[in-house]
């Protein structure tokens, strides 16, 4: 029984609908693993807030969002990546089923809470992605960390692995409605338009380079 069958229990004999019944709880186990997972390092991230806010400095964190990919949209990745379509291969193949949003003021920001983070011994780095440094040709930019988290179960440890992606206030705008303009709507986008898009996500960049300038000459960073 694989993924698929969620999607086609009317069609399924008696027998089969106890396999779905099981896969799906299987499935459930998973996603508890995942939501354990995003709880873990929010904690981590919430401690770190609630520390710079004790000792009067600036948190380097202004928010966090976290979501889990719905069953049809793993289904979905695992077919256009040509994987099997299965739980296991969802577990191996995958790495942001679980992931976390954390939005930062400047960029300095972004780095100091990743490094903050790679500090702690139980939290290791499966793989780095920094499209600050090195953009997406559209314009787009943010650091992606790829974190393995140990889960603590009443019979074994189970590593899951959480996407973090870190950006500025800044980013997210544009990162948010690039998507929505690009992936939302019924109509093409034509080539002038993906250019007049990162046009503005290079305006923003700058504009994120000037605040850090000021936030720096004012004694903020």
């Amino acid at each position: 029984m694989d993924l698929a069958d969620f999607f086609a229990m009317d069609k399924l004999s008696q027998h089969d609908e106890e396999q779905l019944l099981e896969s799906a709880m299987q499935l459930q186990q998973m996603m508890m693993l995942y939501e354990a997972g995003i709880r873990e390092i929010k904690t981590k991230l919430d401690i770190l807030n609630d520390e710079s806010r004790i000792s009067g400095k600036p948190s380097p964190i202004d928010s966090i969002k976290s979501r889990i990919k719905t069953p049809r949209s793993i289904i979905g990745k695992l077919k256009r990546r040509g994987y099997p379509i299965s739980l296991q291969s969802m577990m191996e193949n995958l790495n942001d089923i679980g992931g976390i949003r954390v939005i930062c003021p400047f960029i300095e920001d972004i780095y100091t809470v990743a490094d903050m983070l790679m500090r702690q011994d139980d939290l290791t780095l499966v793989d780095r992605k920094d499209y600050i440094e090195n953009p997406k040709p559209n314009g787009y930019r943010s650091l992606h960390l790829i974190l393995e988290v140990p889960i603590f179960l009443s019979d074994r440890t189970q590593p899951v692995h959480i996407e973090l992606q870190l950006r500025t206030i800044a980013m997210d705008f544009w990162a948010s409605l690039e998507h929505q303009l690009r992936y939302k709507s019924d109509v093409k986008v034509p080539a002038h338009i993906s250019d007049d898009l990162k046009a503005c996500a290079d305006v923003i960049a700058a504009t994120d380079e000037e605040m850090q300038r000021i936030a720096k000459e004012l004694h903020v960073l």
